[in-house]
């Protein structure tokens, strides 16, 4: 059920409303990996390969729409603040309908581009048809990914971050026992991972659907689900816009780094590899303790309320700091037995403990920019997220570039130039909230 972030004690309150998200993200990154052990083991390397050629194009499509839905998610969060349940039901009909057929024709665009962009990628003759064959499926289901999306954005900007927890878990066993399904006993290889991703994404939905009519009163809106306003759908798409923005401006930078990493041989890429899947996992709860922030911030500031917007503010970045400290100390000392359990190379093992030890000194500066990102997007600004987002992925690269090429370090340089990067985004932020 929804919480009430108005009243009560704040930091037991983020803590509670933190936990699910952190655990329904941990619990996609396992399923991510249980998927591809699945394909891997009962298909081949060919269909391995061309489910992983795939993941670029559908992450930067899935972060898009996922920026949309906390753009929205914001505003949706005031107007519930505020008791303005009018403007709230008219809020989410026109995030559902405008949103909806922008998927749809988001959803045809790939499925007619699929394979010119595969092509455009270099994608080799061999595996061409399967990685087609694959993305087209999981496009014909966008829809359904923008449903749930959208639907457990609404739960949880009115506080109730549990219902979209449950549903996922749900739906990600259920992926999991329809890809043994249709892949290891149907035999239908990638074809039959896509469809039951599918089907899973769209039963991820119906759930949610389900959940808010009898759970959820303030969102069933019943005939009003087919209401549209364009002055709120303006509103939405700027808000939207700016989100989806900083969520792809995120990941370009990261397949920047990676381009750079590639150049390095098999064992730094390997070792790259086994510490970014460490990295997410440690980072992620640095990201949710933001997103909570966000918003405790939203409906504060919609109900009027900007002490408690204050106080949640100094006490998500206590919170931030304590978290980050202990993931620093965790990364650190036990750096080689987590790099250990994806690897028995001696070379991948020493250069992944020195990447992993040296991001750890990294945790508590994403800590404080997360923390702060989660203010602002919570007082409805997001335009210093995405200016911010777009400092420190430029200056990533641009710092990696220039160790790697010009100075040629290798792994140490990957740090360096994540620590120069973080410090140019404080750099742009810090001086904004001084001044909020």
């Amino acid at each position: 059920m929804a919480a009430d972030f108005t009243k009560g004690k704040i930091t037991p309150e983020l803590v509670k409303f933190t936990v699910p998200l952190v655990l329904g993200n941990i619990f996609q990154l396992l399923y991510n990996a249980a998927d591809g052990v699945i394909v891997g083991r009962y298909v081949g390397k060919e269909a391995l390969a061309a489910v992983g050629t795939s993941n670029p194009l559908m992450t930067l499509v899935i972060l898009f729409f996922n920026g949309i839905t906390l753009g929205a998610g914001i505003l949706i969060g005031t107007h519930y603040g505020a008791k303005d349940y009018k403007t709230l039901r008219l809020q989410i009909s026109t995030t559902m309908l405008g949103g909806g057929a922008f998927a749809l024709i988001m959803s045809v665009l790939f499925i007619l581009l699929a394979r010119p962009l595969f092509v455009l990628m270099q994608v080799e003759e061999a595996i061409l048809d399967i990685s087609v064959g694959y993305m087209r499926i999981i496009f014909c289901g966008l829809i359904f990914t923008f449903m749930y999306n959208c639907l457990a954005s609404m739960l949880r900007a009115i506080g109730d971050s549990t219902g979209p927890l449950v549903f996922l878990v749900i739906s990600a066993a259920l992926n999991i026992l329809g890809d043994l399904f249709f892949v290891a006993y149907l035999g239908m290889g990638a074809t039959g991972a896509a469809i039951s991703t599918v089907l899973c994404e769209a039963l991820s939905g119906v759930f949610c659907l389900v959940y808010i009519h009898f759970r959820v009163p303030v969102l069933r809106l019943g005939r009003d689900w087919l209401k549209f306003d364009k002055g709120l759908f303006r509103t939405t798409v700027s808000y939207g816009w700016t989100s989806a923005m900083q969520q792809v401006t995120v990941q370009l930078g990261k397949i920047g780094i990676q381009t750079i990493v590639n150049t390095m041989g098999v064992s730094a890429m390997a070792a790259f590899t086994i510490v970014n899947r460490i990295d997410d996992f440690a980072y992620i709860p640095e990201q949710n303790i933001g997103h909570a922030m966000t918003s405790f911030m939203a409906i504060n500031r919609g109900a009027g309320k900007m002490d408690r917007v204050r106080d949640g503010f100094k006490e998500g970045m206590i919170i931030e700091i304590v978290y980050g400290l202990l993931i620093f100390v965790v990364c650190l000392t036990l750096a080689t037995p987590l790099v250990s359990l994806s690897s028995t190379d001696p070379e991948v093992i020493n250069k992944g403990t020195v990447y992993l030890r040296l991001i750890s000194f990294m945790y508590i500066l994403p800590a404080l920019t997360n923390g702060i990102q989660g203010f602002f997007r919570g007082m409805g600004d997001l335009r210093i997220t995405l200016i911010s987002s777009i400092t420190n992925m430029g200056v990533r690269v641009l710092a990696a570039v220039i160790m790697v090429f010009v100075f040629h370090i290798e792994m140490e340089a990957l740090p360096v130039s994540y620590l120069a990067g973080w410090i140019g985004m404080l750099a742009v932020e810090a001086p904004l909230l001084k001044r909020t």
